[in-house]
């Protein structure tokens, strides 16, 4: 893995019109709210956070299926936004998605082979013998006999599905990968299976990795390093080792202290978030985890928190790096 960005995202923001009668503009959501980052070639960079604080679409930004309001992303040194159709064609053969629904993407009329040799009908002036023999090779990549070209998608399963959508974006050769929940829904001994794969699929065609999931002890295994969003905004980003065994944003303290553990304290022991997330249409002046905050101090609800460095990791907190009053118990949070 190199340290040379093959990813720049700055400052980024999206945000989605709330619309009333007649079409007049109520508000806006706030989906994402100044995402910067960097991304290395050959790293699996994790992103977590619970459902609605706007990694899916961070994800769909990133591939341009979304347009920005503002903020830009870099890929390789050019810009994404503002290419002309021919310009972005040629980028998304270099940077592909990887939907949560891998059957949702094939087209249930289609048999597999017609679903994978697509791309390369629409991309390459490919032969039809180069693309078959190419769909082939695919397949076998993904650990897939070459008699599943002639299958159609009910016909496989949930896990294989999932492989034959990895095999559809590597059609093109892709250098980055952004996966979205790529483990959902399977059983556990299919999924490591998958996972098992990402990582040989990585080693053999040189790819970069978004890896959006729910589950951290997935993301712990496979991740380099992880951002933490909540709200549309990254609020701890840093090495999955050190962010996981020390956790400087409480809101990361309290994802970490959900994840049960065999011989362990039971969750309800240690976890203590409370409520539900702000209102993305009304954000809160200030930091928007104070109204679910233990820590919250009045500057809290004041100032919104810049990034600030503790080590290697970036955390949007005022009180990053600082040593925090021990958790409260759950009778504590309640009466605060």
């Amino acid at each position: 893995m190199t340290e040379t960005p093959i990813l720049s995202v700055s400052d980024l923001t999206v945000r989605f019109p709330i619309r009333g009668p007649f079409a007049r503009k109520l508000g806006e959501i706030r989906a994402l709210d100044g995402v910067s980052f960097d991304l290395a070639q050959g790293e699996i960079l994790g992103l977590v956070g619970e459902s609605g604080c706007g990694k899916s679409t961070l994800g769909k930004t990133l591939m341009g299926i979304q347009a920005p309001n503002s903020g830009s992303i870099l890929f390789e040194g050019t810009e994404i936004a503002g290419r002309t159709p021919r310009e972005a064609r040629a980028l998304r053969r270099r940077l592909q998605y990887a939907y949560q629904d891998p059957g949702a993407s094939l087209d249930p009329r289609w048999k597999i082979g017609k679903s994978l040799e697509e791309p390369l009908i629409i991309h390459t002036d490919l032969p039809r013998r180069e693309r078959l023999e190419k769909v082939r090779e695919i397949l076998s990549a993904v650990g897939l006999p070459a008699g599943h070209a002639d299958l159609f998608p009910h016909e496989i399963s949930g896990g294989q599905q999932r492989r034959v959508g990895l095999a559809r974006i590597l059609m093109l050769n892709p250098e980055v990968v952004i996966l979205d929940e790529p483990t959902a829904g399977l059983d556990v001994s299919v999924q490591a299976t998958v996972l098992r794969l990402f990582r040989e699929l990585r080693d053999t065609f040189d790819l970069t990795y978004i890896f959006i999931s729910h589950d951290l002890s997935v993301v712990r295994l496979m991740c380099h390093r992880v951002a933490v969003m909540y709200l549309g905004r990254i609020v701890e980003m840093g090495p999955v080792e050190e962010l996981m065994e020390h956790p400087k944003h409480p809101y990361t303290q309290s994802l970490l202290a959900a994840i049960p553990r065999v011989n362990g304290p039971r969750v309800t022991e240690n976890f203590w978030l409370e409520g539900e997330p702000a209102d993305a249409a009304k954000l809160p002046p200030g930091c928007r985890f104070q109204g679910r905050c233990p820590h919250v101090q009045p500057i809290c609800r004041q100032e919104d928190p810049p990034d600030r460095m503790v080590g290697a990791r970036s955390v949007a907190c005022h009180f990053a790096g600082d040593v925090f009053p021990p958790k409260p118990s759950t009778k504590e949070v309640q009466n605060a």
